[in-house]
């Protein structure tokens, strides 16, 4: 699950958060860039979610679902890099640009948590893009001073365990679901 270092495109000398990018290399080679969900992928986002195949929708959104309603997608694109943030990862496929994975979080009503969710499209899976997507979402919470971060996910999805272990989150099961686990990982230094 390594990922080479990535290239950073811009430095927050240059920008916002909202203007950060990287082009990152994954174990295959190939090149993707990560970069902060904006306003105008709203299609882009609809038709990565509806390129997904079954499985990986439900392992997001923890139901099943064929496609996404506008109601969910206003709620996806709602984002203010603070309190909720989206990098998504884009690549060219047959002379266009797509959405190939995606990661968020949101602040929970404390201010110290948030809980973050990943997806890759199944194409896309076991290159290293997980690990890069995860990696700056993971940075930027730690800039924005949040102390904990937390997914809640099904137990049958082996991809995330796999993932979560490798970035260092601990496991346990949902007490109110026997069918979900909650990672977490603690971002404080030294943790």
């Amino acid at each position: 699950m390594s990922t080479a270092p990535s290239s950073p495109a811009t430095s927050s000398e240059f920008g916002t958060l909202s203007e950060e990018h990287w082009i990152e290399p994954l174990n295959d080679g190939s090149h993707v860039l990560i970069r902060p969900l904006k306003p105008e992928d709203r299609q882009r986002e609809a038709d990565f979610i509806a390129g997904l195949s079954a499985e990986a929708r439900h392992f997001r959104f923890l139901c099943s679902m064929r496609e996404v309603s506008p109601a969910l997608l206003d709620q996806l694109m709602a984002v203010n890099f603070k309190d909720s943030v989206a990098y998504i990862a884009v690549a060219h496929q047959d002379g266009k640009l797509i959405e190939v994975g995606v990661s968020r979080y949101a602040v929970g009503g404390d201010g110290e948590q948030c809980e973050c969710a990943i997806t890759v499209a199944d194409a896309w899976r076991h290159r290293g893009l997980a690990v890069a997507l995860m990696r700056h979402l993971i940075e930027t919470a730690r800039r924005n001073g949040l102390k904990q971060m937390f997914s809640l996910d099904s137990a049958a999805n082996t991809g995330m365990h796999e993932l979560v272990r490798f970035l260092g989150f601990t496991t346990r099961q949902d007490p109110n679901d026997a069918t979900q686990v909650i990672h977490t990982l603690s971002l404080q230094p030294g943790a």
